[in-house]
């Protein structure tokens, strides 16, 4: 009997963790395949998302407090999903710092974080993160996590480069080297007439 009160344990973890998946990704599309494509939005589908969000930005260095548009109408956008706590965020930082070098004014780069800044951490915590592993970039906050909802292409770090029109042109998750990203974001200036 102890067993399969486990066995059954385990399986609502997977059918509840699923139906998360589902309500913050949606249903996947048949035409996805495995994996899905790194050309085509997450669902498959060819539309794009113009609806763009406001986005607070944090006194750091590379940015300003203020406020940002995601995605940029006037130019490419290349989004950082990153948490403070993930270890491989941190491997991550040497990378997007020579993209970032590398790309210059030609995207809006930004790394976003959904922590509770304010509530688990202070801004002041997440700057000296930001320092520490010299960050020099726009860093925003996603305090709703809709941005990330919307965008985030699996686990941490996730990056997502977007054109002028909105459609995701590259997603990938994991850690990158500078060139991978250098190449996701040159998908989007591309498909936005640059390059």
């Amino acid at each position: 009997m102890r067993r399969r009160d486990v066995l059954a344990g385990i399986g609502s973890l997977g059918v509840i963790g699923s139906a998360g998946v589902v309500a913050i990704r949606g249903l996947p599309s048949v035409e996805d395949g495995p994996g899905g494509s790194q050309n085509e939005n997450r669902n498959g589908s060819a539309s794009t998302n113009t609806d763009p969000m406001t986005i607070e930005t944090v006194d750091a260095p590379g940015s300003e407090a203020g406020e940002v548009r995601v995605p940029a109408s006037d130019q490419p956008t290349f989004i950082d999903f990153f948490g403070t706590w993930c270890p491989p965020c941190i491997k991550q930082m040497p990378s997007l710092a020579a993209a970032n070098e590398r790309i210059g004014d030609e995207v809006l780069f930004i790394s976003v974080t959904n922590e509770a800044v304010g509530r688990s951490m202070t801004e002041e915590e997440l700057v000296d993160w930001w320092k520490k592993h010299e960050g020099n970039w726009l860093l925003g906050l996603d305090p709703t996590a809709e941005l990330t909802a919307r965008y985030l292409a699996g686990g941490y770090p996730s990056a997502v480069a977007i054109d002028t029109s909105g459609r995701v042109q590259w997603e990938d998750t994991g850690i990158k080297t500078a060139d991978e990203l250098v190449a996701g974001i040159e998908q989007a200036v591309e498909a936005s007439g640059g390059g």
